[in-house]
């Protein structure tokens, strides 16, 4: 019977120490993957970093250069649009997409125009287009028209890169 437990305690340490080293293995690989995608700019090819460092010309050319920086809209746009059958509600959850840090703040500092004209573009859209795939693609398209047009107006630069739906509910 001593044995019989001796062998079951041996295996029980060898099952412990391979879940050890598989640990071990895994957080390393971790640990290795975080370094690379974290790593910053000096570690970069030579030819992205000058890309990215190119100067603008335009004021269209600021807001496709340099990285990419995400800022939320402070609440939902909840609006109701005509439909040929019914009115609907629509709640949208946007985030728009700038380039740089200059953009971000200049962003962030024109929240009540962004969403006055963000708004506007989307409260003059029809139930029946919202419902399909291709009418809400649109609706981006012509709010980020919008919207650039109000932050040139403005601000002298497009700012916005992208608008980003991140939730859409109509009823």
């Amino acid at each position: 019977m001593a044995d019989n437990e001796l062998e079951l305690v041996d295996k029980a340490a060898k099952r412990k120490k391979l879940i050890l080293v598989g640990a071990a293995v895994l957080l390393a690989v971790i640990v290795a993957g975080g370094y690379f995608l974290l790593s910053d700019e000096s570690s970069a090819p030579q030819d992205l970093v000058e890309e990215s460092a190119a100067p603008t010309g335009s004021a269209e050319n600021a807001a496709i250069s340099g990285s990419a920086l995400y800022v939320q809209m402070p609440r939902p746009f909840v609006f109701n649009v005509a439909g040929s059958s019914r009115d609907r509600l629509v709640q949208i959850r946007v985030q728009i997409m700038v380039r740089g840090d200059a953009n971000q703040a200049l962003a962030l500092r024109h929240i009540p125009l962004i969403e006055g004209t963000l708004l506007a573009t989307f409260s003059a859209a029809n139930a029946d287009e919202l419902i399909t795939t291709t009418g809400k693609e649109e609706l981006k398209n012509r709010a980020l028209i919008d919207l650039q047009n109000a932050m040139l107006d403005v601000v002298g630069t497009v700012v916005v890169a992208e608008i980003l739906f991140t939730g859409f509910v109509m009823q």
